[in-house]
C-alpha cells in the first residue's frame, strides 16, 4: 500500500486522499460500463459496520450482494449455489401448493427453518443466474477468500482496501479507512449511482433501438400502401381509357 500513503505519524499510516479520489473515479467508470452492459457486480460485505449500508444502497440499483457468512465455493462451485437457490425457490412454491396442507406440523417446521437459512446466507443472489461480471469487496482481508476465488476464475475485484491490506490481487484498488462506516457508505454510495447511470443509460439505448427497427417496418408498410394506391390509380385510368374508346365508337356509329 506504499504508493497510496501520504505519511506516517505516530505509527499511523495516513492514506493519500487525492490518490483516493482518483481510483474512486475510475472504478466508477469501469462499474458504470458494466451495468450498461447488462451484467451483474456482485457487492461483497460481511463486516458489521458495512452490512446494513451496503445491503440499502445496492438493493436500490438490483445487484447482488453478500452481507452474511460468504459460502465457500460460491464462485468456484457456482452450479451448487444455484442448486441451494432453486431448492429454496421450490420451497415457496410448496409452501402455495395444496401439498403442504398434508405435511405434519414438525415436516412444516423444519422446512421453514430450511427456507429461513438458505434466504439468510443467499436470499440477495437468487437473480445471480450466472457467475457476475465483477467483485466489488469492502475489506480484502476479511473476505480473502472471495477474492481468491474470483482471482482464480478471472472476474476483476474492485475494492476498498486499508493500508494493513495487500492490494496485488485487486484490480480496482480504492485507499480508504474500511472500518468507518462513512468512508464505506460514501465510497459504495459512488459506485450505486454510477450503476444506476450504467443502466439509465442501457435503457435509453434499447429504447432508441427499438424505435429505429419499428422504423423501417412502418416505412415498408407506407411503401406498400402508396404502392397499392398507385395500382389503384393505373386502373382508373385503364378504365377511363376504355369508356373513352366507346364512345368514339358510338359517334362512328352513327355517323354511317
Amino acid at each position: 500500500m506504499e504508493p497510496y500513503i501520504f505519511m506516517e505519524k505516530n505509527g499511523i499510516h495516513i492514506i493519500d486522499l487525492q490518490k483516493t479520489i482518483v481510483k474512486i473515479d475510475e472504478a466508477a467508470a469501469a462499474i458504470k460500463q458494466i451495468a450498461k452492459s447488462g451484467r451483474k457486480i456482485l457487492f461483497v460485505a460481511t463486516k458489521k459496520q458495512a452490512k446494513d449500508l451496503v445491503s440499502d444502497l445496492v438493493k436500490s440499483v438490483g445487484m447482488p450482494y453478500v452481507t452474511e457468512r460468504w459460502p465457500g465455493g460460491m464462485l468456484t462451485n457456482f452450479p451448487t449455489i444455484r442448486k441451494a437457490v432453486k431448492k429454496m425457490i421450490s420451497i415457496d412454491k410448496m409452501s402455495k401448493d395444496a401439498s403442504w396442507d398434508n405435511l405434519s406440523k414438525r415436516e412444516k417446521l423444519q422446512i421453514t427453518r430450511q427456507r429461513a437459512k438458505l434466504e439468510k446466507i443467499l436470499g440477495s443472489i437468487v437473480d445471480l443466474t450466472r457467475l457476475p461480471a465483477a467483485l466489488f469487496v469492502v475489506d480484502v482481508l476479511k473476505e480473502k477468500i472471495a477474492v481468491r476465488e474470483a482471482h482464480r476464475l478471472g472476474i476483476p475485484v474492485f475494492a476498498i482496501v486499508d493500508t494493513n491490506s495487500n492490494p496485488d490481487d485487486v484490480d480496482f484498488v480504492i485507499p480508504a479507512n474500511d472500518d468507518a462506516s462513512q468512508s464505506i457508505k460514501l465510497i459504495v454510495g459512488v459506485m450505486t449511482d454510477a450503476i444506476r447511470e450504467g443502466l439509465s443509460e442501457r435503457k435509453v439505448e434499447k429504447d432508441k433501438d427499438e424505435d429505429e427497427s419499428a422504423a423501417p417496418r412502418k416505412s415498408r408498410k407506407k411503401f406498400v400502401e402508396d404502392d397499392f394506391e398507385d395500382e389503384e390509380e393505373d386502373l382508373d385510368e385503364e378504365d377511363d381509357d376504355d369508356s373513352a374508346a366507346d364512345i368514339d365508337v358510338d359517334d362512328i356509329e352513327d355517323e354511317d
